[in-house]
């Protein structure tokens, strides 16, 4: 009779945790809104490193075309090209998956 009453005691505290459980009624996480905000100044942050990188990059190259070594950096170009692209996908797929 006594393992029946620990487990109904054992049931009823895992039911009163599950009713504490917040159900979101549009379908996001609750705090979705300021882990979207926070994504989006991430998001733009890195692009601007990566755009002011990107400028480097040309300049490097204009410098570098004069004395005839403007091929060496094109594979950075390259290479900060593709970091913007992860930064925008990345970006758009998490705000995907949460929304």
């Amino acid at each position: 009779m006594s393992s029946l009453l620990i487990a109904h005691e054992a049931l009823s505290t895992v039911a009163s945790f599950v009713q504490d459980i917040p159900t979101p009624t549009d379908g996001t996480p609750p705090g979705a809104e300021q882990f979207q905000q926070v994504m989006g100044w991430v998001k733009w942050v890195a692009l601007g490193v990566a755009i002011i990188g990107v400028m480097i990059i040309g300049a490097k190259l204009a410098i570098e075309s004069r004395r005839g070594e403007g091929g060496a950096a094109l594979g950075s170009l390259g290479t900060a090209m593709a970091g913007v692209i992860v930064i925008s996908s990345a970006a758009s797929l998490v705000g995907f998956f949460i929304s």
